[in-house]
């Protein structure tokens, strides 16, 4: 009976193309939607990941509280014996320090007077250990636009556009002005090896990169870190993070001790978790307003196919075929038609995911006065689950709107519909 109705669907075309080509649409929108929004999310959490959160950080509980404050005095003391008490208990993720710290920099002219001041953030990271991965975490060596990495101790890059702005070139000597660790001022003067532009307004309007054994020295942080981020090996995974959060602090951390060290994982900070479970809804919610608006859209159609198709229920009636049975073939149809519509819009919407994991959508232009965290390019990113959503909406919402069409045909008695169909 199958291929019966399967031949049929496809000599008629006037009851099959306007359905295939509505579940195609709906099918390639849920697709395409779902992988693109998935891939935003990923980005944002990978890019949040790789310059402030870590999969896991550990800070002294007095600075998490005024991070954002950028509290030095209450970074973690004894920052190489926690590394390595970390590395042995933790041996399969890379844990490296950072230092953040904000500051005047000051542009001096050819006699050695202040030519241009500008307010900067810094990060201090490890640039200079021949093993270190830190510059290729944090994409710096695509974002250079001038000059090189820091070869030695002294070197700093800037964003292009301070450098821009202020008229300072590769090689160009520039001084820090900043308050270290204790509170007193400290004054440290850096060449540019380099420019940067990430694409992202919060760190190219007034960065400074340097190494950490230079900002250790000059912010008086000797052996002083102001966190330490872990990174797994591979993907983020939230559970194994959060059994070594819970371990760590089980151990190290005491209530009483503000200064004790205490981990959190990715998902404890900026609000990450919710836009994690945003990332993970977000489908389920495109699901199920697709299938409504389709489900819709297929009722009236299949309304439509009915009334054209009364004649044809009304001779296999009057053959003695059963109401139930012809109920049953316009189910049988509905998934058929829905697996091909279904079949269409997977392919095209799977098609439309590759191209945009590979080339993605560039936003930069449009956020240059954003101050998050945000990818100047957008891509969409192909998962398993997006071989087999778009039959969710397909096939639910053709079934279910045959179902509602074709119920008014079964709930009605044959001596009445004969009587309708003039038979």
């Amino acid at each position: 009976m199958i291929q019966f109705l399967f031949k049929g669907i496809l000599r008629d075309k006037s009851r099959s193309l306007l359905p295939v080509i509505i579940i195609s649409i709906g099918v390639f929108l849920t697709i395409f939607m779902s992988g693109w929004m998935k891939g935003i999310f990923t980005d944002m959490i990978d890019l949040n990941a790789k310059f402030t959160t870590g999969h896991v950080k550990v800070m002294t509980q007095a600075y998490a509280e005024n991070e954002k404050q950028l509290p030095n005095d209450l970074a973690l003391m004894d920052a190489n014996q926690w590394v390595s008490i970390l590395q042995k208990e933790n041996s399969e993720m890379e844990w490296v320090q950072r230092i953040h710290f904000g500051g005047l920099l000051d542009v001096p002219d050819s006699n050695g007077e202040t030519r241009a001041q500008g307010l900067a953030i810094g990060k201090a990271i490890d640039l200079l250990s021949p093993n270190s991965h830190e510059a290729n975490r944090m994409n710096i060596t695509k974002s250079l636009v001038k000059g090189s990495l820091p070869s030695k101790n002294g070197q700093a890059l800037i964003s292009n556009d301070f450098a821009e702005r202020f008229r300072v070139n590769v090689g160009d000597d520039i001084t820090l002005f900043g308050s270290t660790m204790h509170g007193s001022m400290t004054f440290q003067t850096f060449k540019v090896s380099g420019t940067l532009n990430f694409g992202m307004s919060a760190l190219d309007r007034g960065a400074i990169i340097i190494d950490i054994s230079d900002a250790q020295q000059a912010l008086d942080m000797l052996d002083v870190t102001s966190e330490i981020l872990g990174y797994f090996n591979g993907d983020y995974n939230d559970n194994q993070a959060e059994l070594i959060k819970t371990n760590f602090n089980n151990k190290y951390t005491k209530a009483d001790d503000e200064y004790s060290p205490q981990m959190y994982k990715l998902t404890d900070q900026g609000g990450l978790k919710e836009m994690l479970m945003q990332a993970e809804n977000m489908t389920s919610i495109m699901v199920f307003i697709f299938i409504v608006a389709m489900s819709i859209v297929l009722w009236n159609t299949g309304l439509l196919g009915g009334l054209r198709r009364y004649s044809e229920y009304g001779v296999r009636l009057a053959l003695g075929e059963e109401k139930s049975h012809i109920y049953k073939t316009i189910l049988y149809e509905a998934i058929i038609i829905g697996s091909i519509g279904s079949v269409v819009g997977t392919i095209f919407g799977l098609g439309a995911c590759f191209y945009l994991q590979e080339n993605g959508i560039d936003f930069s232009d449009l956020m240059k006065n954003v101050d998050m965290m945000m990818p100047p390019v957008y891509r969409a990113i192909v998962t398993p689950d997006l071989f087999y959503i778009g039959f969710i909406p397909g096939l639910f919402a053709m079934t279910l709107g045959n179902a509602l069409a074709g119920y008014s045909i079964y709930k009605r008695k044959t001596a009445t519909l004969f009587k309708e169909l003039e038979v």
